[in-house]
């Protein structure tokens, strides 16, 4: 018998999932990147710019001292009984290691833990939300999971029954959750945020997208808000919050509140909230709202993407249901050690009088402040482009420029069944080797189009981005001007 696995009789709920950071354009990429170092003067650039995806490290960003001597010594505790260790790793690195080995079965970071993760692991990081938030936190709460996207995925799974179950999105919005909701079955309700006010998010504009959805029979579950914003960059104001709070409250819904990015803030006037900090400081309790917050090692300071790293604080639930969280929590078995180790490390960094407290700060801060020197310059380059405008980048590590592009473009797009957007990208790929992710991965109000961009290239690399990106622009705008 023939094989019996084609595309057509595959779960449809696959075909449907789409992921654009890891798309089209980027699979153009790695086939340049190959056709050059085989023939390095078959283009006129000699190196891919990967401006694609949030990944800090693979661009050239220094991991943090501290954390990566604490893994070393974790993995490899045989070190810790060296004499010259002393010398080479600081005193609360060896200090902190040896209280994590402690907290680890069989003090060894090849075995399986606990389906949730580490107890003591988890008593870490309880203890730093509930120092952040100024609210308790129970450890008891935390699942830690291998970055944040599963912990997403195990949400989508628990609250989606069928196509009539609905989850409010932000759009744009970072392509796992329309892939996860796709994936379980779900459906996705779009919510925009307004482009104009700096990516605002209005209630106004959920309560409407809620009454549609109800209109069409869909059961909406949950409301997904990203802050900081990925891919629009916005840092959410703490009145917003607020509304946004009550809102799920008097809806009934699951908050789901993606905060990866609370350590990535760049400008003096917008500050960090937890979701979990707003809905207690207005005087709620477990009792009153389901909230969810996802934390990662990938990104903020640390950029650990590869480490795979991170947690879920589940509130709100009932212990029955806790129940099921934890069940599918361990059909996993369990999340990856060092990804554990890690999380609780970066949630408990070295404290002022701690040995590798000053070393510490100024990587923290070295790489935060060159961060915000990216983003500007980089915001700046964009809004001089005939065409092109870009708001503000508050946080996070990305920015979404609107293009509006000249109707020959569109129109040559059309010609091969190709969105603008993609359009646009892909020839910007093939001209200079920059990679940008289209617009429409990500969700836009229709008729418009943009691009993501992260600000992660070195910042000696920016210089030579924007006099490509400009470049190129001038040329494409000349092409099809109408």
């Amino acid at each position: 018998m023939a094989p019996q696995v084609t595309v057509d009789s595959i779960n449809p709920k696959v075909i449907e999932c789409q992921y654009a950071v890891r798309g089209e354009i980027v699979i153009l990429a790695q086939k340049l990147q190959q056709e050059i170092q085989a023939k390095p003067e078959a283009y006129p650039f000699q190196e891919i710019l990967y401006c694609n995806i949030g990944n800090p490290q693979s661009l050239g960003q220094k991991s943090v001292t501290f954390f990566r001597e604490v893994l070393a010594l974790c993995d490899h505790p045989a070190i810790l009984a060296k004499s010259e260790t002393q010398a080479l790793f600081s005193a609360d690195s060896i200090e902190r290691a040896r209280k994590i080995l402690d907290q680890i079965p069989g003090r060894a970071t090849g075995a399986y833990s606990h389906s949730q993760g580490i107890k003591g692991l988890r008593d870490t990081i309880a203890a730093a939300i509930e120092a952040r938030d100024g609210f308790p936190a129970d450890p008891n709460d935390i699942f830690m999971t291998d970055g944040a996207s599963p912990a997403v995925h195990m949400m989508m799974q628990l609250l989606i029954r069928s196509e009539k179950d609905g989850i409010l999105c932000p759009i744009p919005q970072y392509p796992l959750y329309s892939a996860s909701i796709a994936l379980h079955g779900g459906t996705l309700v779009p919510y925009y945020l307004d482009e104009a006010t700096g990516w605002g998010l209005e209630v106004s504009e959920l309560k409407k997208q809620l009454q549609e959805a109800k209109s069409n029979g869909i059961t909406v579950r949950a409301l997904v808000v990203i802050n900081p914003g990925n891919p629009t960059g916005q840092v959410l104001a703490e009145e917003n919050q607020k509304a946004i709070v009550e809102f799920c409250k008097e809806e009934g819904l699951v908050l789901l509140a993606d905060e990866v990015y609370q350590e990535n803030v760049y400008v003096p006037e917008k500050k960090f909230h937890s979701f979990k900090k707003v809905a207690r400081s207005m005087g709620y309790s477990e009792k009153d709202i389901h909230l969810v917050s996802f934390q990662s090692v990938s990104k903020g300071y640390y950029g650990e993407c590869g480490k795979r790293g991170g947690y879920m604080e589940v509130t709100g639930f009932g212990a029955d249901v806790r129940e099921h969280i934890y069940k599918l929590a361990s059909v996993n078995l369990c999340s990856n050690i060092t990804g554990q180790i890690l999380a609780s490390l970066v949630m408990s960094p070295p404290k002022v009088g701690d040995k590798s407290y000053e070393s510490y700060i100024a990587e923290r801060d070295g790489i935060l402040s060159s961060l915000a020197r990216r983003a500007k310059t980089l915001e700046d380059a964009f809004n001089k482009l005939e065409g092109i405008t870009c708001n503000k980048a508050e946080g996070a590590m990305y920015l979404f420029p609107r293009i509006n592009l000249p109707k020959k473009a569109i129109k040559a797009a059309e010609e091969v069944k190709t969105a603008p957007d993609l359009f646009y990208c892909r020839r910007l790929l093939n001209e200079t080797g920059i990679v940008f992710v289209p617009g429409s991965g990500f969700g836009q109000v229709p008729g418009t189009w943009h691009f993501r961009c992260t600000i992660l290239p070195q910042e000696e690399k920016i210089p030579a981005i924007v006099t490509r990106l400009t470049d190129f622009h001038k040329r494409f705008m000349d092409e099809f001007r109408d």
